[in-house]
């Protein structure tokens, strides 16, 4: 069994002894926390008796409770849809990395096919070059031929 911490505290002017199992720091915030409520309740009317200004603090309290209650339910749907969206991402992702190794695989197979592509136009050129300059000679030859 957990130990109780003994914590003196004062709210709303009056000194409170309270036990509980957490420390007295927490114990001491949360006290400071209704102090400050019951005090806020108490400045609204100088006739509220400390017993109906607690009971207000208490309802003021329960009211920041169920507040935040639904704010955390809020958050708690709102993480569940980036939680589906990140999900939905992650998948997206994943497509687009496989279409993307697709997309490298085919442009290294173009740049394949265009250096062959231009090593055959190379090699075609230097083949028309040196036919061109075989005829050339040729007409030449025959001109020289004829002129004589």
């Amino acid at each position: 069994m957990a130990s109780k911490n003994k914590v003196e505290v004062r709210i709303h002017g009056k000194d409170y002894t309270i036990m509980g199992a957490e420390s007295e720091e927490y114990i001491q915030r949360v006290a400071l926390y209704i102090d400050k409520k019951m005090n806020e309740v108490a400045g609204t009317s100088n006739k509220l008796s400390t017993s109906m200004a607690a009971v207000l603090t208490a309802i003021n309290v329960a009211d920041d409770y169920f507040k935040s209650v639904e704010a955390l339910e809020h958050l708690r749907s709102e993480i569940q849809q980036y939680i589906k969206e990140l999900g939905q991402s992650t998948s997206e992702c994943e497509k687009y990395k496989k279409e993307t190794e697709k997309l490298k695989e085919t442009v290294q197979q173009l740049k394949i096919e265009l250096v062959r592509k231009e090593t055959e136009l190379n090699d075609f050129i230097t083949t028309f070059d040196h036919a061109a300059r075989e005829n050339t000679v040729r007409i030449d030859n025959t001109r020289r031929f004829r002129a004589k």
